[in-house]
Parts: C-alpha cells; sequence; structure tokens
C-alpha cells in the first residue's frame, strides 16, 4: 500500500512539474478551414502574442475540409497535453452534429473547452439595385412569392444558411437556399444581382455595406451594431428570436491537465485583450468575448439545443 502510494504521489508531482513548465515546446493552434476567414484571423492575431508571452512558438495549422470535422477530429485524437488547440468556428461544435449521420467526435464531450473568442451577428443584405429596401420589403415578397427568392451562404450547415432558415420559420415564409462554397462567390453574386438576399457575418461585408455595393437591411443582434448604428435590429424590424451571432473558440483534447487549462485560458484571454488585437477586431464588428471554461461550455450547451431544433424543423440535411 505504502508503494502505491509512493507511486501515486510521484506520478501528481510530475504532473504538476509539467503543468508548471507548460510549454516548454511548440504550441500548434488547429484552424479547420482554408486561411483568410474569420477563424484563421483569430488564430494568426492571437498566435504571435502568445509566442511573445510564453517563450514558445504558437503556429497555424490550417487542416479544413468536410465542414471543419477534419480538423476536429484530429484535434480531438491529439494528446491531451496542451500543445494542440483547436481554433474553431460554431460549425463544428453545435451545428454539424446535427447535420452528419455520423461523426468522428462528440462535441459535448471530447473537448475542453477554453473561451469562446470573438462573436459578430449576421447581417441581412441584399444587392444595391434590389427593390427592398426593408425587413418587411423582404417578407412581403417571400409571402407573395414562396419559393422563389433566392438566399446565398458560404455553404450549407453554415452560420448564414441556418439563419435564412430561422428566419423563415419565424415569419412562416421560404425561401430558396443557394450554398456557395466559401463567402467570396457568394458575396460576388450577391454584388452582381445574381441572388437575392444573404444573411452575412457582418464583418464579412462591412465593406460592401459601406462601399455601396450592398444594401444592409437589420442585423440578428439583441442590440444594434457599433459599426453600423443606424440601422435596426431584426427584432426592432418586427422579427422576434432571431438572434444569430457567428463565433470563434478554442478547445483542446479533452482531459487537459487542470494547472495547462488555467494557464492556457490566462494566457488567450491576455492575448484576446491585447489593444491591437481588440481593434482589428472590433472595427470590423466583432465583439470581444474571452469568457471563462464555465461559461463556455454553459453557452455551448445553450446553442447546441438551438441550433438542433432549427435544423430538425427544417428538415435540413448535408449528408
Amino acid at each position: 500500500m505504502k508503494k502505491l502510494w509512493i507511486t501515486a504521489a510521484l506520478a501528481m508531482a510530475t504532473l504538476s512539474t509539467s503543468a508548471l513548465a507548460w510549454p516548454d515546446k511548440a504550441v500548434t493552434l488547429v484552424v479547420p478551414f482554408p486561411p483568410g476567414g474569420s477563424t484563421d484571423q483569430v488564430a494568426r492575431a492571437v498566435s504571435p502574442r502568445l509566442t511573445e508571452k510564453l517563450k514558445q512558438p504558437f503556429t497555424v495549422d490550417n487542416r479544413a475540409g468536410a465542414t471543419g470535422t477534419i480538423g476536429a477530429t484530429f484535434v480531438q485524437r491529439a494528446p491531451a497535453d496542451g500543445y494542440t488547440f483547436l481554433v474553431t468556428s460554431l460549425g463544428p461544435l453545435v451545428i454539424v452534429p446535427h447535420l452528419l449521420k455520423s461523426l468522428p467526435y462528440d462535441p459535448t464531450k471530447d473537448f475542453d473547452f477554453i473561451t469562446v473568442a470573438v462573436a459578430s451577428p449576421n447581417v441581412l443584405v441584399v444587392p444595391a439595385n434590389s427593390p427592398h429596401k426593408s425587413v418587411a420589403d423582404v417578407i412581403a415578397h417571400l409571402k407573395a412569392n414562396p419559393n422563389k427568392m433566392s438566399f446565398a451562404s458560404a455553404g450549407n450547415g453554415s452560420s448564414d444558411h441556418l439563419t435564412a432558415e430561422l428566419f423563415w420559420q419565424q415569419t412562416g415564409t421560404q425561401g430558396v437556399h443557394i450554398p456557395y462554397k466559401g463567402g467570396a462567390p457568394a458575396h460576388t453574386d450577391l454584388i452582381g444581382g445574381q441572388v437575392d438576399a444573404s444573411f452575412q457575418n457582418i464583418n464579412a461585408v462591412i465593406q460592401y455595406i459601406k462601399g455601396g455595393k450592398m444594401r444592409a437591411l437589420a442585423v440578428t443582434s439583441p442590440q444594434r451594431s457599433p459599426v453600423l448604428p443606424d440601422l435596426p435590429t431584426l427584432a426592432e424590424a418586427g422579427v422576434k428570436n432571431v438572434e444569430v451571432a457567428s463565433w470563434q473558440a478554442i478547445v483542446a483534447p479533452k482531459g487537459l491537465p487542470p494547472a495547462v487549462r488555467q494557464k492556457a485560458h490566462a494566457a488567450f484571454v491576455e492575448a484576446l485583450n491585447d489593444p491591437k488585437v481588440k481593434e482589428q477586431f472590433v472595427s470590423i464588428g466583432f465583439e470581444m468575448v474571452a469568457n471563462t471554461p464555465e461559461e463556455f461550455a454553459a453557452f455551448q450547451r445553450k446553442e447546441y439545443d438551438r441550433w438542433k431544433t432549427v435544423i430538425q424543423a427544417g428538415k435540413i440535411t448535408i449528408d
């Protein structure tokens, strides 16, 4: 018994020492999407700050494919030692699990939640020369022409796709979903008038709105956006319960040593609150979140259940 006790004590001491020394080698931030998107921007904004603070390289590894599940699966299978983190959008954690019949991971059980980094509302946009000048115009057109008005998205299961589905459910209307392979081609066709409308992440289209290439009709946040203060919320425009944010967050493989998780969380939050990082994201419509692991876990459960309801009601699938 004494020998077992000593062995356990030595193991705990080794684990504690390892945690205090973390990191003592390079750390990988896996982004499950191609370079250039919002999630990639978050990873690349914090990585140099983390490198500077913790004196070890924090490198970004883009592992795109299968709506983010390839990168998420890679991290889920990585050792829970604090040297691999997933910087992801909401998709792989709360949306895709309800769209695929089989998934290599369980987003509610297979990750340690570190922090939600940033969040951004979606904005209902139409081409600059569209006849629709308000949310009421869009709803009236949808009701008069069911299954005729087209809504572009960055792809099946994206937040812009599901925001449109939620909008239709709450207004008793139905449009036509046009999925693209990413946001850029959707933006091009919306500007050109090939599609009628879209719910886009505000940070992705703010330059087109301010440049007069798209007309914004409403935001999906509870309050007006600081970057478009004259634009009403959907609730102000008469559409309730369509409050949607696209968010990016950081998770690790399940089983991270508590001391490592605590140190990593503090480092990520400090990097996110760096004045230059905050300015970079707030100026294009993001809200800095940087919450606790406990707050993130509760938020994830709420978002997971919410999008499950929307997806089941819309009979949406990407299999």
